[in-house]
């Protein structure tokens, strides 16, 4: 996959050298070295331990990553500024991740993301070039060509590995409407987490788990679909302090349309009480063929379509924060978006276990995080999820059974010396709703497991 080197060289040619330079700061002149050298560079150190115990007679895994990476953005030369970054990681201790489990022939579904899931022996050629791009700002605008990591709903860094999920395109930004914001995106490349590569948005699908078809038989649109870019349109409008709306599409090319719609507000009670409210609806539409005309080998089948709903409600203080989610994925159809390319925003998403790839599922989500210091955060979080079938492929592509979540987390960022250091650690277990199947595949990473995480981050 190419990036846009003519783009940015033009507009990096021009940025540097379109203009005289001793014109840029009325009371000093600078040299074309400052702009580089007096720019802002952060780095980042990272490690990060993960283990699976699956459920007696299953494989267990753990990996052991550690990495850095260095980022730079040059200082603004009206209104122009040059971004790049990249980071490494090594494999220094793990389960042997190219060995399947024997019963199940299915490898480890976390462990393998740290590094790069397309070559499982890979244990130290893992660098990438995260971020190489031009950003133009002016007043209220700024537009960012290149490659780059955005946030948005459904494409974000998703950051539960090593490193996020990057991409390459154009963003168009604007403030200029009073309390809001308004992004368009055309992206042509995306390097998801856990590779070292770059590809096409169609290359992009199929790099995770493919699951089943709408006939029960396994996925086979993995280098087979046909699309060439992705649009996204972002609204985001504060109606006042308290309330916020926003709207997004995405259109990917000849496969799907997602729409959404949210709104998150605070009523306050009671002194420093605040009332939580939020809801949001998505309504999901095949394009085109959905990928490919074979219906064998395509993502979003004819005639597909998807409707979630979502809401929550809670309380929070000062020092706490409690919230009730539900998500209602209806029986119209599966829900679809490649999970190459960020995690889901539902309410009741918790880290470790998506609901993409179902329909009819009923989803609870209790949060509660309590704390002193904003620098040293406990949260806990329980789920239920009620999922179709097993034997309904057409809702449920994964062959997930109904399941209960519990998770436990811990963030604590240091002060004062330790400043920069920060430390994460999550433990949770997923349990299963109601008798267990005989088809070990429905239970190896998917339920019955206890799985672990410490994750330690310097920034400087």
């Amino acid at each position: 996959m190419k990036p846009l080197p003519v783009i940015l060289l033009t507009l990096l040619s021009f940025a540097l050298f379109g203009q005289e330079s001793d014109t840029l700061v009325p009371t000093q002149k600078r040299k074309l070295l400052d702009y580089f050298t007096k720019g802002q560079s952060h780095g980042h150190f990272r490690y990060f331990f993960m283990a699976t115990d699956n459920a007696p007679g299953l494989s267990d895994y753990y990996a052991h990553a550690i990495g850095g990476g260095l980022r730079h953005e040059t200082l603004p030369f009206y209104g122009f500024q040059l971004g790049v970054s990249g980071f490494y990681i090594f494999n220094i201790a793990s389960s042997n991740l190219a060995k399947p489990d024997p019963k199940t022939g299915q490898f480890s579904r976390y462990e393998t993301g740290q590094f790069d899931i397309e070559n499982l022996n890979n244990r130290d050629d893992l660098d990438r070039l995260e971020e190489l791009y031009l950003r133009y700002s002016y007043k209220s605008y700024a537009a960012v060509v290149g490659r780059q990591i955005i946030k948005t709903p459904f494409i974000n860094p998703q950051d539960g590995r090593m490193r996020p999920t990057a991409v390459q395109g154009i963003n168009l930004e604007t403030k200029a409407i009073p309390r809001t914001k308004v992004n368009l995106m055309w992206l042509d490349g995306i390097s998801p987490r856990g590779t070292v590569s770059w590809y096409s948005i169609g290359g992009s699908i199929g790099k995770y788990s493919q699951g089943r078809n709408v006939y029960g038989e396994q996925s086979d649109y993995a280098r087979n679909i046909a699309s060439s870019y992705v649009s996204i349109l972002g609204i985001q409008h504060d109606l006042n302090p308290n309330w916020k709306l926003q709207a997004w599409n995405y259109y990917v090319d000849n496969v799907f349309n997602t729409a959404m719609i949210q709104a998150d507000g605070l009523i306050p009670f009671g002194g420093t009480e605040q009332l939580v409210l939020g809801f949001q609806a998505i309504r999901q539409d095949v394009a085109g063929n959905g990928g490919n005309a074979d219906p064998q080998k395509t993502y979003a089948a004819t005639g597909w379509h998807a409707n979630i709903f979502g809401g929550r409600i809670g309380v929070r203080g000062s020092h706490h924060d409690y919230t009730l989610s539900y998500t209602r994925i209806t029986n119209d159809g599966r829900f679809l978006m490649p999970r190459e390319w960020g995690r889901e925003p539902l309410y009741t998403f918790i880290q470790r276990e998506r609901n993409e790839g179902a329909g009819g599922v009923h989803a609870w989500v209790l949060r509660m995080s309590q704390w002193k210091k904003k620098t040293f955060r406990p949260e806990i979080a329980a789920g239920y999820y009620s999922m179709p079938s097993l034997s309904n492929p057409l809702l449920n592509k994964y062959a997930m059974p109904s399941y209960w979540q519990m998770n436990g987390s811990i963030k604590h960022e240091f002060e004062g010396y330790m400043q920069g250091l920060d430390v994460e650690i999550i433990l949770l277990y997923k349990g299963i709703v109601g008798s267990l199947p005989e088809n070990p595949s429905f239970v190896f990473n998917k339920v019955n497991l206890w799985h672990a995480n410490v994750i330690l981050n310097y920034h400087f």
